[in-house]
């Protein structure tokens, strides 16, 4: 079932000496000097490091670039399963996966316009976001509702003419700190009482220097900016676009939603595994290069179970994970709804419960940035509530649960 082609492995196995050789060397004096540069909070001064641009060329004409588009001419045409390995080995780092342009949420930003832009917006947004030449937002939780409903969205996308009319405020807007951000992709409530709640939303898409788009301010997850990326509120009045931004037409944006979100949560599944093999290996490392009572600390109390206990997980999660890629690919994104529900609960529980074991061997220097685990522990955590939360996914897969034996309408 999860047979590899011989184009796969490759691409696996280069993407793997890749990182080794370019990446896993620099990267703790990358991030270093990335904080150094940004240590203002003033978002309008966030830059990236110049060994950035360095990287990526490098990735670019090694042929590791855009991996995850299953797309023969404008990624490298591997399948949903054959690419979640290789996010598996980016999800190590917390670098990689910008090197190789596989990055959120450019990468379910381009997906979109892949599979629903017209030729138009591919021209002027797709190209340029394959080619790293700028970065994009998403635009669809907001700081007035429960976002975990995505009905009660209150920013609305109305038509006028041949414009749209765009109003309300946005929040967790992920890359909007991003000095290369120059296109936001807007999810919002078009009204139309002769459709369903589900075809009432649309994706619409906005110059990030549009007038009437402003943003208020970078929002800090467990105090730290994710500078120059940033995760940003951003306030929309009177914005006006020509209607020809609408993506794939005004009431899709449920469907372009779940075309998005399917292959976007493998991906951050599989990253999430590969953050907890790195956990689990700086966890055994530590653990037997310290002593404490006269022996190494990871075979004083419950460590070893601790460490059993982790490879069980992660082998589970990874497994689970590949299933639904396979599903993806085999049968498509709805066949494969529970198995989608059931990683996005796992793969982030797994990731936290292994840091949170790594951290604890570390003692103090586990909660500093002298290692990668805060910033793995801060992923896995924001990873619960992002793309929906673990009780929105629980109540899915049950709710297909009870469909199987005839009860309800799922």
């Amino acid at each position: 079932m999860f047979a590899l082609s011989e184009r796969a492995q490759d691409f696996i196995a280069r993407a793997q000496a890749f990182i080794q050789q370019e990446i896993e060397p620099i990267e703790k004096a990358f991030w270093d000097e990335t904080h150094r540069l940004n240590v203002d909070s003033d978002w309008t001064k966030w830059q990236w490091p110049a060994q950035l641009e360095q990287l990526k060329a490098k990735a670019k004409a090694a042929g590791l670039w855009n991996m995850f588009l299953p797309d023969a001419e404008l990624g490298v045409g591997l399948s949903v399963q054959e690419y979640a390995h290789i996010a598996e080995l980016t999800g190590r780092s917390l670098l990689a996966p910008t090197v190789f342009n596989c990055n959120a949420p450019d990468s379910g930003n381009m997906e979109v316009l892949w599979r629903y832009g017209s030729e138009q917006q591919k021209q002027q947004w797709l190209h340029p976001l394959l080619n790293a030449e700028i970065r994009s937002v998403f635009c669809m939780t907001e700081p007035a509702v429960a976002s975990s409903d995505a009905t009660n969205m209150q920013a609305t996308a109305v038509i006028e003419g041949n414009e749209i009319v765009l109003n309300g405020r946005k929040w967790w807007s992920s890359g909007l700190g991003d000095p290369n951000a120059k296109v936001i992709i807007f999810m919002a409530y078009t009204p139309d009482p002769s459709k369903d709640r589900h075809h009432q939303h649309s994706m619409v898409l906005v110059p990030i220097d549009t007038q009437g788009v402003s943003i208020e301010r970078m929002l800090t997850v467990f105090g730290d900016y994710d500078a120059p990326h940033g995760h940003g509120q951003v306030n929309f009045d009177n914005v006006r676009v020509p209607v020809s931004n609408f993506i794939g037409g005004a009431g899709q944006g449920f469907e372009i939603a779940q075309g998005r979100l399917g292959p976007g949560r493998i991906h951050h599944c599989m990253r999430c595994i590969g953050a907890a093999e790195k956990a689990l290996e700086l966890m055994i490392d530590r653990g037997m290069s310290r002593k404490a009572f006269g022996k190494e600390i990871l075979k004083l109390g419950g460590n070893l179970e601790r460490v059993a206990d982790a490879r069980v997980q992660i082998d589970q999660a990874r497994l689970l994970t590949l299933y639904a890629a396979y599903k993806m690919d085999t049968l498509g994104n709805m066949a494969a709804l529970t198995e989608i529900s059931a990683i996005k609960v796992v793969a982030p529980t797994v990731l936290q419960n292994v840091v949170d074991m790594a951290i604890q061997i570390h003692g103090g220097e586990g909660v500093s940035r002298d290692t990668p685990l805060t910033a793995f522990f801060n992923q896995a955590r924001s990873l619960r509530l992002a793309d929906g939360p673990d009780e929105v996914h629980k109540g899915m897969i049950a709710k297909l649960e009870l469909k199987k034996r005839g009860y309800g309408r799922g």
